[in-house]
């Protein structure tokens, strides 16, 4: 999935690190925002109102969930399970060396595109 970064002049939130009109690869949904990498290159989540979609196809390899209320919980099977991102922020070095190689990987195929 691809997403732009719209202008939101109505909105006082601003995230100065994203870039109004950069397209940026969704890595999953998590309670139906968007986890996307900053551009200082962290996977944060961000409010899906932030974006306009420009390709909504979402990969193959995603698994989906549903919380009790609903909300969405979508990613690839390597970062899938419960706490991932907890890990990879607690500085778990196993987990952040698990996600630079799903990074490379990813990167790696959509270039190849």
């Amino acid at each position: 999935m691809k997403a732009r970064v719209k202008k939101n002049e109505h909105d006082e939130i601003t995230y100065s690190d994203l870039t109004v009109g950069h397209t940026y690869t969704i890595l999953g949904i998590e309670g139906d925002d968007y986890r996307i990498l900053s551009d200082e290159e962290r996977p944060y989540l961000y409010p899906t109102a932030l974006f306009e979609i420009l390709d909504p196809t979402e990969p193959r390899d995603w698994i989906t969930d549903y919380g009790a209320e609903g909300e969405r919980y979508s990613y690839p099977q390597e970062l899938a399970r419960s706490g991932f991102f907890e890990d990879y922020f607690d500085r778990q070095p196993e987990v952040v060396n698990e996600f630079r190689e799903y990074l490379a990987r990813l990167f790696r195929s959509v270039s190849a595109k």
